[in-house]
């Protein structure tokens, strides 16, 4: 199995465009998937960059409804013309962020007959599974940083219903992508126990050390290993790492094989 980071807010690489986002690209178990899409077409332009063939994606996954993981979509569509895109039920939701401003998707987009909307558990081939965990009892640790959806003519805080993970199983391993773990990156890995857990924390505005140290201990506490990106933070990874020996960073152009 080899994750290419096709866009990740960092990178060290001088020919890797990068932004607020996350894109990868997943290949395993004789299928290549796309997992988010970033919020421009700098995950395209990084693709070609690095010889991963848009057009040769079986599948594509929203991880939820954010603008930083589905403004790229527009830009997959006309790239792959056959390739569908899985994403939960509820991801054109109106999204906010802590300020008020809207971070959702482009609600054009969700008539598009190349979407296949997921609820609950949705087995997507062979060994690829898509799972919202709606229905799972969740410790809340840490917290909505502020994020809210319109419910009515509120605004409340988001229960990340939009949310999805996908779990492969392959070769004996069972991995699980994430896109940034908004129900809780502690219930998470509670919750599949993965081998592998690759995606974003959500904890890059946690600054408590011994907040951060706490999550440490409880993400030991289950035999994973761990690569982290996106909206962990740097200063939240090195922290977490002193204390994670099997937590790494995955950055834009870098790839993993597993």
């Amino acid at each position: 199995m080899r994750i290419t980071a096709l866009l990740e807010n960092t990178t060290t690489r001088a020919d890797m465009a990068v932004e607020h986002g996350l894109s990868l690209y997943i290949e395993a178990a004789g299928q290549t998937i796309l997992f988010d899409m970033g919020q421009s077409d700098l995950f395209a332009q990084n693709a070609e960059r690095l010889g991963c063939d848009l057009r040769a994606v079986d599948f594509a996954v929203l991880s939820h409804g954010h603008y930083d993981h589905g403004g790229g979509l527009p830009t997959f569509l006309t790239i792959n013309d056959r390739a569908p895109v899985y994403l939960n039920c509820h991801a054109f939701g109106e999204q906010y962020n802590a300020s008020g401003k809207y971070i959702g998707l482009d609600p054009l987009l969700a008539q598009n007959p190349r979407l296949r909307f997921t609820d609950g558990e949705t087995s997507v081939a062979p060994g690829f599974t898509l799972l919202d965990c709606n229905d799972r009892t969740r410790r809340g640790t840490l917290g909505t940083f502020g994020l809210t959806r319109r419910e009515g003519n509120e605004l409340v805080p988001d229960d990340f219903r939009h949310e999805q993970y996908l779990l492969i199983e392959t070769e004996g391993k069972r991995v699980l992508i994430s896109g940034c773990s908004h129900k809780g990156i502690d219930d998470i890995a509670a919750w599949f126990c993965p081998d592998v857990l690759v995606g974003g924390f959500h904890v890059s505005k946690l600054t408590d050390p011994a907040a951060l140290s706490a999550l440490a201990r409880s993400l030991n506490s289950y035999p994973t290993a761990y690569y982290t990106c996106h909206c962990t933070g740097v200063a939240q990874t090195e922290l977490l790492r002193s204390e994670m020996p099997r937590l790494s960073y995955l950055a834009c152009g870098e790839t993993i094989e597993l």
